[in-house]
């Protein structure tokens, strides 16, 4: 399988890769401690390979407490014990690229954990201490200062301050223990740009970068006010930090995906300039439910936002935030929204299935970079944890009334003989898996050519071979033109006579001129009509 792929692939390749997130916790448990680890990844890179990504994005692997799931970095140039070493992260690295796989690590630059050496640091010192000048600390309101320094809200819910015992208060945009940055502080630019090169000097191809938009902050730290410039998000001071790590990454071959959420196109524009990031990722059509009109429109709406710039688009149905495609799909409400997260809440996983078949032949036909969340590829639903086994951060901030993300971080299941559906040998993965997970098991879907990976496999090859699939990033090129057809119907044209159709609508739907039948995400009807929920892939 591997000779089929390019040993080395183009400097555009970032332009319309399949890139396959990895979340290691969850992954695959190479030694039995019922946590995912780099000998579990390194195992399963055969199975990548068949699979057809071009390259893994792999979430925070570094040394953390694990309070937001790695997200809070106590070494930015360590790996955590509980996935491997260093040495084992540059063998990975290596053994991918033999392969054709690329590897793009996550930075999380807004905030590290409260283990970091810096903040350790930063609390033995006290007030006033340089060392306190590279976090954000203030004084509280009030007169006793207890009250907090402003009335901003945290990205989890609550304040974003938490007070020490010297009376100070400490911002966290997120979860207690993840202290923000001062960008403002030329040592915290040196450092990243630091870390920057040392995993481009390890052989990554590239970086996505956490919460892309907050890392700069108003000093005065004001309360909001209707308008002014938001204090903490999309400041323009951002740019000349991601044209520092462009020059940076530009040194190395290496490119840069920001997670970026604005609804302005025109601001979200400016982050994919030619001299800052590559990518950013499209939430838009993420969230968008499943309904023709919005899709068509969120489709547009990214792709104008791109070409504002030359930029490819990006494409995804889930990740390790958001709620799992088949069961997103199989509810009442299909869009997605954090706070409209609750408990119980009524799916229909036959229904979801059917749409996100369908969803995964549109989202990989569309120009661009595709990304793919690790277990999508076999149908996997939301888990509910049990309320005792909750792990996330934003559940707990949020009073126990939002679920939280643990639901689609559940290890995935290898095997339907093996102990723990296949995830490790030994110890209970460390989130339960429900009692039918071994039923999704990527050997028994290896073998049958009606399931999910069947599907993504044969999707991926035809993305990879298909000259028309192509993403040229030419200046006015074409990339997509829209064809007539019925209300509820999406179809559209790449190059080369490539079209794919997708009917949302409640009737069967008549098929466009075609010579072939590439693909399709469940069967025609036997007049060759396209059922609802269903897509497919045709030549002209």
């Amino acid at each position: 399988m591997a000779a089929n792929r390019p040993s080395e692939p183009t400097a555009n390749w970032w332009r319309d890769a399949a890139i396959y997130q990895i979340y290691v916790r969850s992954f695959a448990d190479g030694d039995g401690d019922g946590t995912g680890d780099l000998a579990g990844v390194r195992a399963r890179l055969p199975y990548l390979v068949e699979l057809g990504v071009d390259a893994l994005w792999f979430t925070p692997w570094y040394l953390s407490p694990l309070a937001d799931g790695g997200y809070d970095v106590a070494d930015y140039r360590t790996i955590d014990p509980a996935f491997g070493t260093l040495a084992e992260a540059e063998k990975l690295i290596a053994e991918a690229r033999e392969l054709g796989i690329r590897t793009i690590i996550d930075i999380v630059p807004n905030h590290v954990s409260d283990q970091h050496a810096w903040f350790r640091a930063a609390l033995e010192a006290g007030s006033g201490s340089p060392e306190r000048d590279l976090f954000h600390f203030r004084k509280g309101r009030g007169p006793d200062g207890a009250t907090p320094p402003n009335d901003w809200v945290s990205e989890f819910g609550g304040t974003p301050w938490t007070r020490l015992d010297d009376g100070e208060w400490y911002l966290h945009l997120f979860a207690t223990q993840q202290p923000d940055l001062n960008w403002a502080h030329p040592a915290v630019r040196q450092e990243h740009e630091e870390v920057l090169r040392f995993w481009f000097e390890r052989g990554v191809s590239g970086v996505r970068i956490d919460s892309a938009a907050l890392l700069a902050k108003d000093p005065a730290l004001p309360d909001f006010a209707e308008g002014d410039p938001h204090p903490f998000v999309d400041r323009d001071e951002l740019h000349d930090i991601y044209r520092a790590w462009r020059a940076i990454g530009d040194e190395y071959g290496g490119v840069f995906v920001g997670e970026v959420w604005l609804p302005d196109a025109e601001r979200f524009a400016r982050y994919l300039r030619p001299d800052e990031l590559h990518t950013a990722f499209n939430f838009n059509f993420l969230a968008c439910p499943w309904d023709a009109g919005l899709l068509r429109t969120a489709i547009d709406d990214t792709l104008s936002e791109h070409a504002l710039v030359g930029a490819p688009a990006t494409w995804v149905l889930c990740n390790h935030d958001v709620t799992r495609t088949v069961t997103r799909y199989g509810r009442a409400e299909t869009g997605f929204d954090f706070d409209a997260k609750t408990f119980g809440t009524p799916t229909d996983l036959a229904l979801g299935t059917r749409r996100a078949r369908a969803a995964a032949l549109l989202s990989l036909a569309l120009p661009g970079a595709a990304y793919l969340y690790q277990g999508e590829e076999l149908g996997l639903p939301e888990v509910d944890i049990p309320l005792d086994r909750i792990q996330d951060p934003m559940h707990f901030r949020k009073g126990g009334a939002d679920p939280g993300r643990d639901g689609c971080r559940v290890p995935l299941p290898w095997s339907a003989q093996g102990p723990y559906a296949g995830f490790g040998a030994d110890a209970e993965p460390w989130l339960p898996q429900p009692a039918d997970w071994a039923s999704y098991a990527a050997d028994l879907q290896s073998d049958d050519p009606d399931s999910m990976l069947t599907l993504y496999r044969e999707a991926l090859r035809l993305r990879r071979e298909e000259p028309g699939f192509a993403t040229t990033g030419e200046p006015g090129a074409r990339e997509l033109t829209w064809l007539d057809a019925a209300p509820g119907v999406l179809a559209l044209s790449r190059t080369e006579g490539l079209l794919c159709v997708v009917n949302l609508a409640a009737e069967a739907a008549e098929l466009p001129e075609h010579t072939a039948v590439l693909l399709a995400s469940g069967p025609l009807d036997g007049a060759g009509r396209l059922p609802q929920d269903t897509a497919v892939w045709l030549r002209a």
